[in-house]
Parts: C-alpha cells; sequence; structure tokens
C-alpha cells in the first residue's frame, strides 16, 4: 500500500492556471507561485464583489482522539466527490504550522487518495504566508523594545507588556524568557515569552480581516501594554500598522492549490482551534463563495472548538453562515470515548461504539441548536464491522442526523458518493438557515464565558479565579465588554480535563486568565493547562524526516 507521500508525489498534478480557470480566473489574474501554486490577488476578489454566494459546507468532527478522525482527508474527498457528480465545487482550508509537522501530528494536507497537492510544499514554507505573520508579529516586539530603550515616551510599564514574540516552531524553552539582558545598549531588561506563531493574534487578524485596510485597522488596535497610569496602549501609538501591513501585503492573499482529483482550493490561514479561532481566512471563504457554486470548509479540532468559533466568531464577523453541517467520526474514536485501550480499537465490539457515542451525540446536539442539518460521516477503516457502522447510522437517526459511511482515504472522491448524496439532498432542498448564537454581545464577560460552557461543553457552571477575574474588570472598563470570547482549551475532552472522555457532566470549567486580543476582535478566555507554546514529544518527527541529493524528502508522513 503507497503512503500518503508516495501517492501524492505519484499524482498528475495540472498547471495551477487550468485549475484557475475552474474558478473563472485566466493566467493574467493570478501571481504564479511556481507551475502548482498561486495567489489571487485582492483586486481579482474585488472584481466578484455583489455576485451571489454558493452554498456552504462546513466539516468538523467529535473530540479527536490518538485514533484518529481524518476530518481535513474527509473535507477533500467530499468535495471530490461532488465534484464527481457534476458540480461546481472549491475548498477552504487552513495551512499547516511547522510545529506540528516537525513535532508530533505531522503534515496536514489530507491522505491517502483525498489530498491537497503539492503535499510537500503546503507542508513546509507554502507561499511564506506564516513567516510573514512572523516577521510582522516579532518587528511589533521589536519596536516596542526599542520605544522602551529610546526614552519611552508613551509611559509603557515594562511589567505589563502584554504583546508576545512568536515563533511557527514548538519550543518549550521559549515559553518564559528574558529580553535586554544585561541592559545598557541591549536594551531593557524585562520578562518575556513567546507563542506559536498559529496562535499569534497576527495570525487570527490576518484571518479575519476583511481587506487591507481592515487589516491595518486591526493591527492599529492591537493591545500592546499598559502605562503606567494603568491605560491601555495599541500599535497604533507606535505607528506600528503601516510596516507591519506592509509586511503583509501578499499573505493577505489566497492561495490557490489542487485535490488529487484536481478540485480548486485556497488554503489560506493556519490559526489553532485549542487556542484561536481555529478557521481559515475570510477572505478565502468568501472569496470562495463567490468563485464556486459550493464551498466546502473545515474548522479546527471538535465542534465544540473549530466549529463553534467558526459560528460565534468568524461568521458573526464575515455575515455568512453554513447551510450544511458534516461531523466526522469513526468507529475506533467512539469505541476510545468508551475507555477501550487504543491497542484493542480494531477489535469488534459493537457495545463500545454504543457506550462512546455520547460524545458525538453532544455534537450533534449543538450543530442542530443552530438550526444547521447535520450529516454524520463515518470515516471507515479497514477493521470496522458492518455491525459497528450499523450501529452508528442507528444513533445517529435517533438524533435526527443523516449518517453515510466514507471510505475517502483508499477511494477519494469515488468513496465519498453516498455521503455527498446526503449533504447535496439537503444543499437541494434550499432549505434556509440563518444566524443564531449561543449569546449577545452585551451579555456581559461572565455570562458570556458560562453560556459557552453550559450550553455547549455540557458543564454544570464556571469557576473564574481571582486574577482572571480583575482582568475582566480592567477591560471592561477599558471598553472591551462587548467583545465575542474565544474560549482556550483542550481538544481531548468537551471538558477542560482532557482525561474526562465521552460526555462528562457535572463539571465545572475553571478560567484560569483571560487575555485581550483587540485586534481580533475578541477576549481570550484560557481554561485548564492549555499552552501557548507547545513543546516537542520525546520523539519528534523531525528525528524521522530527511532530504537526499536530489532533493526527496523522506518522513515527512
Amino acid at each position: 500500500m503507497l503512503s500518503d507521500i508516495e501517492i501524492a508525489r505519484s499524482a498528475k498534478m495540472l498547471p495551477i492556471g487550468e485549475i484557475a480557470s475552474k474558478i473563472g480566473l485566466s493566467a493574467d489574474e493570478i501571481e504564479l507561485y511556481g507551475r502548482y501554486k498561486a495567489k489571487i490577488p485582492m483586486s481579482e476578489i474585488r472584481k466578484r464583489d455583489g455576485e451571489k454566494d454558493g452554498k456552504l459546507i462546513l466539516v468538523t468532527a467529535m473530540n479527536p482522539t490518538p485514533a484518529g478522525e481524518g476530518k481535513t482527508t474527509v473535507s477533500i474527498g467530499l468535495a471530490q466527490a461532488i465534484g464527481k457528480k457534476g458540480r461546481n465545487v472549491m475548498l477552504a482550508l487552513r495551512e499547516p504550522s511547522l510545529g506540528p509537522v516537525f513535532g508530533i501530528k505531522g503534515g496536514a494536507a489530507g491522505g491517502g487518495y483525498s489530498q491537497v497537492v503539492p503535499m510537500e510544499d503546503i507542508n513546509l514554507h507554502f507561499t511564506g504566508d506564516i513567516h510573514a505573520i512572523t516577521a510582522a508579529n516579532n518587528l511589533l516586539a521589536a519596536m516596542i523594545d526599542n520605544h522602551l530603550y529610546h526614552g519611552n515616551q508613551l509611559n509603557i510599564d515594562k511589567d505589563r507588556i502584554l504583546w508576545k514574540r512568536c515563533l511557527d516552531m514548538n519550543d518549550r524553552c521559549l515559553r518564559n524568557i528574558t529580553v535586554g539582558v544585561g541592559g545598557g545598549t541591549s536594551g531593557v531588561e524585562r520578562n518575556d515569552f513567546f507563542t506559536i506563531t498559529a496562535a499569534s493574534e497576527i495570525m487570527a487578524v490576518l484571518c479575519l480581516a476583511a481587506d487591507q485596510e481592515d487589516l491595518k485597522e486591526r493591527i492599529k488596535n492591537i493591545a500592546i501594554a499598559y502605562d503606567m497610569d494603568g491605560k491601555i496602549v495599541t500599535a497604533g501609538d507606535l505607528n506600528a500598522q503601516g510596516a507591519m501591513a506592509t509586511l503583509l501585503k501578499d499573505a493577505i492573499c489566497p492561495n490557490l492549490v489542487q485535490s488529487l482529483e484536481h478540485i480548486p482550493a485556497f488554503v489560506h490561514g493556519g490559526p489553532f482551534a485549542n487556542i484561536s479561532h481555529g478557521c481559515n481566512s475570510i477572505i478565502a471563504t468568501k472569496a470562495g463563495l463567490k468563485f464556486s457554486d459550493i464551498l466546502i470548509t473545515e474548522a479546527g479540532f471538535g465542534a465544540d472548538l473549530g466549529a463553534f468559533k467558526f459560528l460565534d466568531i468568524k461568521c458573526r464577523k464575515a455575515g455568512i453562515w453554513p447551510d450544511a453541517c458534516v461531523i466526522v467520526s469513526t468507529v475506533r474514536s467512539l469505541k476510545y470515548n468508551a475507555g477501550i485501550p487504543k491497542e484493542e480499537l480494531t477489535t469488534p465490539n459493537v457495545e463500545a461504539v454504543k457506550e462512546g457515542f455520547g460524545n458525538l451525540a453532544k455534537h450533534i446536539e449543538n450543530m442542530n441548536s443552530f438550526g444547521i442539518p447535520v450529516i454524520v460521516a463515518a470515516n471507515r477503516f479497514l477493521t470496522d464491522t458492518e455491525e459497528e457502522i450499523s450501529m452508528m447510522a442507528d444513533l445517529c437517526a435517533e438524533k435526527g442526523a443523516k449518517f453515510a459511511p466514507a471510505e475517502i482515504f483508499a477511494k477519494g472522491g469515488e468513496g465519498g458518493l453516498e455521503l455527498a448524496d446526503k449533504v447535496l439532498s439537503i444543499l437541494d432542498s434550499d432549505e434556509k438557515t440563518e444566524p443564531n448564537f449561543a449569546y449577545d454581545l452585551k451579555d456581559s464577560v461572565e455570562d458570556k464565558i458560562r453560556k459557552v460552557a453550559t450550553r455547549i461543553y455540557g458543564a454544570k457552571d464556571i469557576d473564574i479565579l481571582p486574577e482572571a477575574k480583575a482582568k475582566i474588570e480592567g477591560f471592561v472598563a477599558s471598553g472591551y465588554g462587548e467583545l465575542p470570547i474565544c474560549i482556550a482549551k483542550t481538544q481531548y475532552s468537551l471538558s477542560d480535563d482532557p482525561k474526562l472522555l465521552g460526555r462528562p457532566e457535572g463539571f465545572t470549567l475553571t478560567v484560569r486568565d483571560v487575555r485581550l486580543s483587540a485586534g481580533a476582535g475578541y477576549l481570550v478566555v484560557l481554561t485548564g493547562k492549555i499552552l501557548t507554546m507547545p513543546g516537542l514529544p520525546s520523539h519528534p518527527a523531525a528525528l524521522d524526516i530527511d532530504i537526499d541529493e536530489n532533493g526527496t524528502i523522506t518522513g515527512l508522513f
């Protein structure tokens, strides 16, 4: 059986100009990055203003497990299957971060015969967007320290600087650092720490910006520090927005690639969903809705994180709403949520499928509560039995969700035709879905957190620690009380404890910190032990990645 990288290398890609022609763009209307990648200039996107939007499909999943669910793979396979039905379909996906690629997760461009290509480029430096975000983020950090060194006219409190440096790599040693050591020409000595670029506010800002002017305005609004009087200082106070937006002039343009079956795909932006909002850029999504009749997009991790934030943050800002939601699940993941050890997940166990269904059921209920029709996609593995699949189908029917098994990893679009039929039956019914949200922006910050915790996660209540409560009071006093919230939480559980599998109930969500992301336009609520700078595992993927004298890469998958 061929590996993912072998399948990707054996694929015959079309020149990106041919892919662009499928969405109505000529070779003169795109910016080439080699033969198989291109950027779509903002000027070409603006030409489509006023055109009718296509239908929007959101792909999400149950809480991730070590068994793997294959959300991106299903997204790509579904697009290929809908393409086989003769429909004008596109994908809008996130860019992989180098941290997970060289850490434990590996690449993030799909798998098997449902991948976006060129896979190696997408998983490595791609078109340089993430590096540009890193540079813009760190330019602001350098300007802050430079301002301190040259007299500090803004009277910034060096011990209350909010802005952090970032790096697109897992490096736990950068979680807590000291900069300006020794003082003098080395700068002002102070404590600092790094975040991973995918968790940077610049990543969130780029993905939530409507256009270049909105990007610059959002950067201008970024809260960088408190002054000695306790007032917030912004990037605009440093006049940093122009230079930062200049660094992002190309990164803001969506990247066009293709699937193995030549479905056009925008791969743009890559915020993590356990820390940030977990969705690709608004620009790419809204452009995809103009360039196609059906756009398939995914949101990171489970529906409690990425899908909820897609609705609550991205859709609220962009004025869009999905017409259908696909929730990806597997027999193995249901059994894992029933407490079955990983090494026993391939053993047939219908009762465990039934017992572990509670996790998936909660996600179905959540999406239905927003008025969005749900289709559960069972990503099939060779060890799945017909009895187990039948049990999944029956349990989904009891929850009012359509169900379809999918074999898109092994068969590409052909393996997703049944899933495509179920999705298209909803889209073709023209059933209208209308936006509705879990809370009102005028609700107190505490009430927003409580409503999300109790309605989406199933918590009994919340516990906001004193330091976090004090920060909330400060942000409200500074005029930020009506922002939406972005909860940073473990992806492995509906709760804030990664060990609570299935459908935990009666738990209390503990809020230990709250941070202001004024440029992105939300408050980040940190729960549990979530880290904004991951570390490498004992055996990182980097140890197995190599390149030979011919430029052939091994170990990337």
